[in-house]
C-alpha cells in the first residue's frame, strides 16, 4: 500500500478504534496492522501528537504477564475530532473516487469549426 495513503489516514484510524473503548498501544497497533502493513513503532509517535493536543487522555493498568500497560482513552474533544476528521475523510475519498472513476470524455469541437465541413 502506498506510504503516502496511509500516512493520512492512519490517525484517523486510531481515533476510530478508540471510539469503539480504551485501547493499548500494541493492542491498536495489532487491530490496524491486521488491516494494512504499518511498523510496530509506527503509532506512537501519533498517540503522543494525540495526547499533546488533548484529544485522548492516558491511564495506566497492571498486567499480571509484565509491566503495566498504557491506555488511551478518547476525550470529548477527541470524539469531536474523530467526527470532524471523519467527515473530512468521506468527503475527500468520494472526490477521489469520482474522479478516478470518471470515463474520459471526448473533447467538443467549436462551433467554428462544425461550420467549416
Amino acid at each position: 500500500m502506498n506510504t503516502q495513503f496511509k500516512k493520512g489516514a492512519l490517525e484517523l484510524c486510531v481515533l476510530s478504534q478508540l471510539v469503539h473503548g480504551d485501547k493499548y498501544g500494541y493492542e491498536l497497533t495489532e487491530r490496524i496492522s491486521g488491516e494494512m502493513s504499518i511498523a510496530s513503532g509506527t503509532l506512537y509517535p501519533i498517540l503522543r501528537k494525540l495526547k499533546d493536543d488533548n484529544h485522548v487522555t492516558t491511564y495506566l493498568v497492571e498486567s499480571e504477564s509484565g509491566p503495566a500497560r498504557k491506555y488511551y482513552r478518547l476525550t470529548d474533544g477527541g470524539r469531536k475530532y474523530q467526527k470532524d476528521v471523519k467527515t473530512e475523510w468521506e468527503k475527500f475519498t468520494a472526490s477521489v473516487n469520482r474522479l478516478i472513476a470518471e470515463e474520459p470524455e471526448e473533447p467538443e469541437e467549436p462551433e467554428e469549426l462544425k461550420n467549416m465541413t
